[in-house]
């Protein structure tokens, strides 16, 4: 079994923390930039954040495709057995820092959102035409230029994506860690800020981030555990025969 996509989209769905206090002002000023009418209607309201973090994951399914096929030709180079072994290692290690960066017992990744500061200065004004957001289209463009914001945890999962074998794992995985997020983002725009003063609260932010450092762990545990299962099945098969 194959736990890069399950691990992808549990480490999106634990980073509520971070997603609230990075994106919650994003999102906020983009809910009240939208016109009265829009806000009072909480079904019309849903929708148009939907579309901004339909734009933001497809931005991360772009980029995890890109990502994915740099992983491909690194494996390439390295060679099919080794190359997974440090390409798994890499990804499981870079899963541990996130977590040990939203426990707060990390700095801040700046080093890594600094990665994506020269393309952002090419993508931001054109967030800016797109301002305010008064149409789908427009909230989809948004989304679309905000995928590509310096996020040390997004930027830092794409690095992790180099693990993938392949443009489509690359995408797939990006596509499951930003639907793991989608639930944050949501919440953030309808509870006008009640997330972010939750989500502050020192001992669940360790609780998570532990949570993450664990699935970090597991993805190296996991397949030692399968390879153990299958030389102990067939030792016992042979044994039968």
């Amino acid at each position: 079994m194959n736990l890069s996509l399950p691990l992808a989209f549990t480490v999106g769905l634990l980073s509520t923390l971070h997603c609230a206090g990075m994106c919650g002002g994003i999102v906020g000023a983009l809910s009240y930039g939208l016109p009265p009418e829009i806000r009072r209607n909480t079904a019309l309201l849903s929708l148009f954040l939907l579309i901004y973090s339909s734009g933001r994951i497809l931005s991360y399914v772009i980029a995890g495709a890109l990502m994915g096929t740099i992983g491909s030709g690194l494996l390439q180079m390295l060679g099919p057995g080794q190359g997974h072994r440090w390409l798994q290692w890499t990804a499981a290690l870079i899963v541990t820092l996130i977590g040990l960066h939203i426990t707060g017992w990390l700095p801040r990744l700046a080093l890594v959102e600094r990665m994506g500061v020269p393309l952002w200065r090419k993508l931001e004004p054109l967030g800016r035409h797109l301002l305010p957001v008064s149409t789908l289209p427009r909230a989809l463009g948004y989304g679309l230029v905000w995928g590509w914001l310096p996020c040390g945890l997004v930027y830092t999962m794409l690095l992790s994506t180099a693990s993938r074998a392949g443009s489509l794992d690359g995408a797939l995985y990006m596509l499951a860690f930003g639907l793991g997020t989608l639930p944050a983002v949501l919440a953030t725009g309808l509870l006008a800020g009640k997330l972010l003063k939750f989500a502050r609260t020192p001992r669940l932010k360790i609780a998570v981030g532990c949570g993450i450092i664990v699935l970090g762990l597991l993805t190296l545990v996991y397949p030692q555990l399968l390879d153990l299962a299958s030389d102990g099945g067939g030792g016992l098969k042979s044994t039968s025969g």
